[in-house]
């Protein structure tokens, strides 16, 4: 009987330590980055709601962006980063380049931002997972593989929407709590 225990949680510690060292697949990863990219676009929304007009209009200094213009290349680099990340990879749509638009207003800015995350999103729900480790070569100058370019465009959005809580603070609005899950 001691022995037959001994096997036993043997065994079970075994297939513990194996399914702990299990690999993702490139399924669950990229389930990992759509519910990543759904979840920056929920709390980019609260960034967006927390700010008054007053604050959309605001520079720390003036040589800063604007927090408007701020969340405008947040938007402006989703859709481009993205698009650079998954070229001749999958099929593009719903492509918008509003680099040069002049977007007025709250209303405008959050839609246009909250376009490009159903942008990146769509992308990626869209991008065979087969393809996540082909080399693309981004802006004509970066190696690098699509799933990489697609971490590097949610890292730039998330430094921009950090950057903007300074702008919230100094108009003594609280920014939204951290959305880690």
């Amino acid at each position: 009987m001691k022995n037959k225990l001994k096997t036993t949680a043997l065994i079970a510690a075994i297939m513990l330590i194996s399914f702990s060292f299990r690999e993702e697949t490139m399924l669950e990863r990229k389930d990992t980055m759509i519910k990543a990219w759904e979840r920056a676009k929920a709390y980019t929304k609260e960034y967006l709601d927390a700010a008054t007009q007053e604050v959309y209009d605001f520079k720390p200094t003036p040589e800063m962006r604007s927090f408007a213009e701020q969340m405008q290349h947040l938007a402006v680099d989703n859709y481009k980063i993205v698009k650079e990340a998954t070229a001749g990879v999958t099929t593009i749509s719903n492509y918008k380049d509003i680099e040069k638009t002049p977007l007025k207003g709250k209303a405008e800015i959050t839609d246009a931002v909250m376009e490009s995350y159903d942008f990146a999103i769509v992308t990626i729900k869209n991008l065979d997972e087969a393809k996540w480790n082909i080399s693309v070569k981004m802006f004509n100058r970066w190696e690098t593989t699509v799933e990489d370019g697609l971490a590097k465009a949610f890292e730039h959005q998330t430094h921009h929407r950090g950057q903007t809580t300074v702008y919230l603070r100094l108009k003594g609005i609280k920014p939204p709590s951290e959305k880690l899950f």
